[in-house]
Parts: C-alpha cells; structure tokens; sequence
C-alpha cells in the first residue's frame, strides 16, 4: 500500500517550509495569495488531506475556538457569528458555533459538547445557564462572556454598556417631548436587567418617575407583541415604547398596528442591537448600536491571550453604544 503524503511531502513539492504548510492548513490569513496557491496546488497533486484528530494530539491543540450563541433566531446572534468567526481567522484560529436555543439545560450540552470537541477555548454569547456551569467549563479551558456581564474570577468578559445605552434612549425620546414611555424589558436576557436599570434611572432624572411602565418580556417577537398588548390594556397608551432589543420591537410593531395606532406619529418605538432587521426599509428602527465587530474582537484576543501567551489576570471590557436615530421615534403629535 501506498505511503499517505505528508505536510513535510507538501513543502518539499511546493518548495516552502512545513511551517508555512501548517499555516495555510489552518487556514491563516497571514499568508501570500502567490504562497497559498502553490501549497493548496502541491496538497492537490499528492492527495494531502491534513488530519486534524492527529495534530491536535501531537500538539495538545485544535487551534478552534468553541462559540456557543443562545438563540439563533435573533438576528444579532446570527450576525455576531460573522464578526466573531472573521475574528478567530484573523487570529490564526477556527472557529465552531452552536446554540442553546435559549434553554440553559440545551446550553449545558452545547457546552459539553464543544468540551468533548477538545476546543481550546469557549466564547458563551448571551448565556443562560447559571453562573456555576461557566466556571466549572472555564476550569478545562479559558471561556469568554460575550454581552454578558460576570464578576467570576478568572472568566474574562467583553459587553457593552447597557445602562448607559438605555439611558440614551430616554434622552433622546425626553428631547422629542414624550414623558409616558413604556418599556418592554428583556426578562432575564444577558444585559437586559441593566438596560432595566438604565431606563428607570433617565426616568427619575427627567422628573418622570411616575410615568415610566416597565412590563417583563424576553428577547423574542412574541414578548414585544404581548408586552404591548399588557401596556394598553394597564391605562393610557404611551407615546413610546422602549423595546428590549430589534426583535422585541418588531414584535411591538406589529401589535401597535395591529391596533391601529401608527409609527411614529402615534407611538414612538425604539430597540436595542441595531441588527439588520432595524435598517429594513419599511421598519426603520431607531436603535442603539452595539459595536459588534469590535466586541468580537476583544473576546477573540482575550481567549488567545489566554491561549498563546499565558495571561492569568481576569479582565471585562464595557464598550460604548451609540444610538442611531432613524425613522420610528418623532416628536409628540
């Protein structure tokens, strides 16, 4: 039987060293299009197929980082899969998602999962299992939070800054004159309690305490569709609702038209994330953006700090939103 070629078999065809085969196998962006072309032409003519199962126990690496999003039908965990997949490339690293889908036992196996994978290190988006199951999984390897806030030793963490994102919220629907706002809030989603917070708090400072409403959702269309129907039927309806992210809005969308009352001339309606959904057309949805390239980012580093330079401090990076106006928040009619 045939010899299988080898990385070193590679090289020698392609004329580089194996060091830069490895490079190209692990699909680095740190290489020259002219050098990556000659290795993968090389690979193909003697049949090369790298096998990961063995380099991973001959280096005690995979060099692929386990990403476990809780709901993939929220729009702003889809598009952090992007951002943090370009991340980990960038970095040299592969990058493996799954989803919980919003149930922390379902997380728990998604976790366990990446763990038996031998994944290097987990980047947990919006998590909803409890704190305990993070730390028991950051004792096999390093975990990053992402958009979720911790104050667990040695869990490093990457967010923006909720309270202050809702606040500006509140600022921007005072400044267009509107005093009864309402907000759906996020139930127990990563940072909603904070934007929670932050709501409360912009109210008392404008004097308007006693006309905030606060009724509990979830990071789901349904929640902004029953958070409204909740709103209307506890008094007078609001001239705007804070919803507790883009979905959440659409949902309250919906049910305001479906009510007849129109966006904005009726109620002013805001969310949170700025996703894709948020810039539709016929949504235009004033939103606060939360920057999620650069959060990717900074988990990303934080992991291969951890990884490829032996950093044992814990660190949490908050990172500013900004709120990008558009058109469902106008003046009081």
């Amino acid at each position: 039987m045939a010899r299988a070629p080898t990385i070193l078999d590679v090289a020698a065809r392609a004329g580089v060293s194996k060091s830069l085969v490895s490079l190209v196998m692990r699909g680095s962006p740190h290489v020259s299009d002219e050098r990556r072309a000659r290795v993968l032409e090389a690979a193909r003519e003697l049949g090369y197929r790298p096998n990961a199962m063995a380099r991973s126990l001959v280096r005690q690496r995979t060099y692929v980082l386990g990403v476990v999003v809780s709901d993939l039908r929220n729009p702003f965990h889809c598009e952090l899969i992007d951002v943090v997949e370009a991340a980990a490339l960038a970095a040299d690293y592969r990058a493996l998602f799954t989803s919980g889908s919003r149930d922390a036992e379902r997380e728990g196996i998604a976790i366990d999962t990446l763990l038996q994978l031998r994944v290097d290190g987990l980047i947990l988006a919006g998590p909803v299992v409890d704190e305990q199951r993070i730390v028991e999984a950051s004792r096999e390897v390093p975990v990053v939070l992402l958009t979720r806030h911790t104050k667990a030793e040695g869990i490093d963490s990457v967010a923006n800054h909720d309270f202050r994102g809702a606040t500006m919220v509140v600022d921007h629907l005072v400044s267009l004159g509107h005093r009864r706002i309402a907000h759906i809030d996020g139930g127990r989603g990563a940072g909603a309690k904070r934007r929670r917070l932050g709501f409360l708090a912009a109210m008392r400072r404008h004097g308007l305490a006693d006309e905030a409403v606060v009724v509990s959702g979830a990071y789901t269309e349904d929640s902004g569709a029953a958070g409204v129907e909740r709103i209307l039927a506890a008094g007078p309806p609001p001239t705007a609702v804070f919803a507790a992210n883009d979905i959440t809005a659409v949902g309250a969308l919906h049910a305001l038209e479906d009510r007849g009352l129109r966006v904005p001339e009726d109620v002013s309606l805001v969310g949170y994330d700025n996703t894709a959904i948020a810039r539709l057309r016929h949504i235009d949805l004033t939103t606060v953006d939360q920057p999620k390239q650069e959060m990717a980012d900074h988990a990303v580093r934080l992991l291969v700090e951890r990884l490829d330079e032996g950093r044992t401090s814990t660190e949490h990076i908050v990172v500013d939103p900004t709120l990008v106006v558009r058109g469902s928040t106008g003046p009081v009619r």
